[in-house]
């Protein structure tokens, strides 16, 4: 505990102007026209939160995740939050995207708080992962035109989605594959998704793991996610709400560019927490180059909005994957921390010790790479669960109306009331 509480008054004492100055100070959040400037990007990054399928319908929440919507708004605003990622997303499941109820309820949730905030950012995701129900899901006649083709009536087909060789094929389980984004089937899949989260009201897009996806396409420098995006953003630049979509994606490689020109407005990756096996407890640590963690190595070059950095900004967010064999045991080999995935050993911490974390967690990465942001803790799947608490890490102030709350969200007011 010592140790943190040492990190936190080290790295903060440069880097954090007093509460009265942040507090009356006004921020920037205007955007538009396919372009945003850095300091509006860094404006929303710093205050950035995940807030799993916030904006998804009732009867597609998993445990009881509806219930406790009042409270999540009551929990933005005292918080201050203006980028909500996660917002809405479906990790296979695919069925979804054929019920009309899912996009209505992600319009309604999007307009509503639009309505009592319009600087807010909601995030959708499309990820790494396509499963035999895409077949179930029919194509509109506007996919057909964009690609410049016949019109037909059918459906998307899982086969021509997945690589012809078979590399990663199958990869999450049987009839589970990752989509290689160089065939076309897959960039119409793309096309489609992207295209209906922006009707619905979303100003951002978390692409996945763009570099597993493009098993192909980094041999041809990149050209069929370049497309992609291209298609992305030159939909929202009619008809997104400020006619501009930001994309982001996990770059283990630090981004993915050509010829200098860089391809996401920002980028994205786990946190990677380091564990520390002789001290008490599980506690862990942050580190440049433990593993693949990004800090110090995001691509720079030129934006598309248009101007230069030496790094791109970017998001260092808790993930969530899974559970390893070895369960609260330290491998520091490993991506798992103390044998979880990154929010479920956060979910399992002691309270004090998860207050304290996030403040360390936060000042490091300011100190170390003023280029990176924590994206905040509102909402995580996690892969144990506590006994009262369900399947969710929740940021919010335990109370009647959100019982499974762990109690962070005062922290994070803090955070953010002192950070610049």
């Amino acid at each position: 505990m010592k140790y943190f509480l040492l990190s936190v008054l080290l790295a903060g004492i440069h880097m954090l102007p007093s509460r009265a100055q942040t507090l009356t100070a006004k921020r920037d959040y205007t955007f538009g026209n396919g372009v945003i400037s850095e300091q509006v990007l860094r404006n929303y990054l710093s205050r950035a939160i995940s807030l799993t399928e916030f904006c998804t319908g009732e009867g597609f929440y998993t445990d009881n995740d509806y219930l406790y919507k009042e409270d999540d708004i009551r929990m933005l605003q005292h918080t201050g939050a203006k980028f909500i990622g996660r917002a809405t997303y479906s990790w296979a499941s695919e069925y979804r995207f054929q019920d009309p109820r899912f996009w209505q309820a992600i319009t309604s949730n999007t307009r509503r708080m639009h309505a009592y905030d319009p600087e807010l950012i909601f995030q959708s995701c499309i990820f790494e992962i396509i499963t035999e129900q895409v077949n179930q899901v029919s194509i509109p006649d506007w996919v057909f035109q964009a690609f410049n083709e016949p019109v037909v009536q059918r459906n998307f087909k899982y086969d021509a989605m997945c690589n012809p060789e078979g590399i990663l094929v199958n990869h999450w389980d049987k009839g589970a594959s990752v989509p290689d984004i160089a065939q076309p089937e897959a960039q119409k899949w793309f096309y489609f998704l992207a295209r209906k989260y922006i009707d619905a009201g979303i100003e951002a897009i978390h692409f996945g793991q763009v570099e597993l996806m493009a098993m192909t396409d980094r041999n041809v420098h990149y050209r069929n996610w370049a497309a992609v995006l291209q298609r992305t953003r030159d939909y929202a630049r009619s008809h997104a709400r400020r006619k501009m979509v930001l994309c982001d994606a996990h770059v283990p490689g630090g981004g993915l560019s050509i010829e200098g020109k860089l391809l996401l407005d920002f980028h994205s990756f786990p946190l990677r927490p380091k564990e520390l096996p002789d001290q008490a407890g599980q506690q862990a640590v942050l580190e440049k180059n433990y593993l693949d963690a990004i800090y110090g190595k995001s691509q720079g070059g030129i934006t598309p909005s248009g101007w230069q950095c030496e790094h791109l900004p970017y998001l260092a967010e808790f993930d969530n994957f899974g559970v390893s064999a070895t369960p609260g045991k330290a491998n520091i080999a490993s991506h798992f921390i103390w044998g979880y995935d990154e929010i479920t050993w956060y979910s399992l911490q002691p309270e004090a010790y998860r207050n304290e974390w996030l403040k360390y967690a936060w000042n490091w990465v300011r100190h170390t790479d003023p280029d990176g942001y924590v994206q905040m803790p509102g909402r995580r799947v996690t892969v144990t669960g506590k006994p009262g608490k369900g399947h969710n890490y929740r940021v919010n102030i335990k109370s009647a109306s959100c019982p499974l709350g762990y109690g962070q969200e005062n922290t994070i007011r803090q955070i953010w009331a002192q950070a610049q």
